[in-house]
């Protein structure tokens, strides 16, 4: 089969399609025909070699996909013999699915149990662009403890995570800040149901934001930028207010304001998705399947995606996210 692989760190051109050994589901697992993978930040550090794929996991890129079950390994069972309970997706089932690599391809094999089913009257396609995006959000938000009706601000409210997660927090009754570059982008966020939206580039992120919360702060930030962003981001919260970081597009490293964070009685919380154990994935889609499929599915949240390139324009994919011009995803199609 086919997949896009690294032979050696570097630029966008790093990426090449390549013929490589297919997969065979091994106990628990299935064996997808991938319609269309997603393509996510991590996938461009992993191309630069700043983030290798986990034991198990192969190595080029993609960390979900969506597609059709082409086969089902045997029964996952416990040490005793007996058959594990859980999901049990069928040959020709339609899913989305959260991989630790090697989306880029015809072919995945997958975790039974880190799947969740697509309709027929969505798009199989353009369903890639969802698993990453809603695991990471619900994760997060499970890790602050979000409670009903508090306020989050969502840096990036434009990216593959942020139009996701303005959609689902907006749809489940929260308050929504988020941040957007230029008049346009804000504009479209705030159309996928943000109650207050910032352009960065044009105005001051704290002084909206204060205004918008009567100078409260927000409840949760969650936030993308990372480094240089970490003062700024604890300024904003509220007393009791959680900072989750999920992204480091301004660098791994920042200076964290003690006082003001003590003032706040805040928390600061970094969690990554893709390292965690198979049993932790498990959890996290089972919560995805109960709280977030069910908006996916009546179509209150809906995978935002910009462009739908073929396999072997996978350079160009990443050059896009890389010159941050991409309004949702961009998802790369065998």
């Amino acid at each position: 089969m086919r997949a896009v692989v690294v032979d050696s760190p570097g630029g966008p051109q790093a990426l090449r399609v390549a013929q490589v050994p297919e997969p065979e589901p091994g106990p628990g697992q299935l064996l997808l025909d991938v319609a269309a993978a997603g393509v996510n930040r991590a996938d461009l550090l992993q191309r630069a070699g700043q983030y290798p794929s986990p034991p198990g996991a192969p190595p080029w890129p993609g960390l979900e996909v969506a597609g059709t079950v082409a086969a089902v390994g045997p029964p996952a069972t416990t040490h005793d013999g007996a058959p594990l309970a859980g999901a049990s997706p069928q040959v020709g089932d339609r899913v989305a699915a959260l991989l630790a690599g090697g989306g880029y391809a015809d072919r995945v094999v997958v975790d039974a149990t880190h799947v969740l089913p697509v309709p027929a009257h969505a798009s199989l396609v353009d369903a890639a662009g969802l698993p990453e995006a809603v695991a990471t959000l619900w994760s997060n938000m499970r890790a602050a403890h979000l409670a009903p009706g508090e306020t989050v601000l969502v840096h990036g409210g434009s990216g593959g995570v942020g139009s996701v997660a303005v959609q689902v927090l907006h749809a489940l009754g929260h308050r929504v800040v988020a941040t957007a570059g230029g008049a346009e982008r804000c504009a479209r966020v705030a159309a996928l149901g943000a109650d207050v939206v910032v352009d960065h580039r044009a105005q001051d992120v704290r002084e909206v934001v204060q205004g918008a919360t009567e100078g409260r702060g927000v409840d949760v930030v969650l936030d993308v930028l990372g480094g240089r962003a970490l003062g700024d981001n604890v300024r904003l919260l509220a007393e009791g207010g959680r900072l989750v970081v999920i992204g480091l597009q301004q660098g791994a490293r920042g200076e964290l304001d003690l006082p003001a964070l003590m003032a706040r009685r805040g928390s600061v919380i970094a969690t990554t998705l893709r390292d965690r154990p198979a049993a932790q994935k498990t959890q996290i889609v089972q919560d995805v399947r109960e709280h977030v499929w069910p908006l996916v599915l009546d179509g209150r949240v809906r995978p935002v995606v910009q462009e739908r390139l073929p396999l072997a324009e996978a350079a160009r994919a990443h050059e896009l996210l890389e010159r941050g011009d991409v309004f949702g995803k961009v998802l790369l199609l065998p």
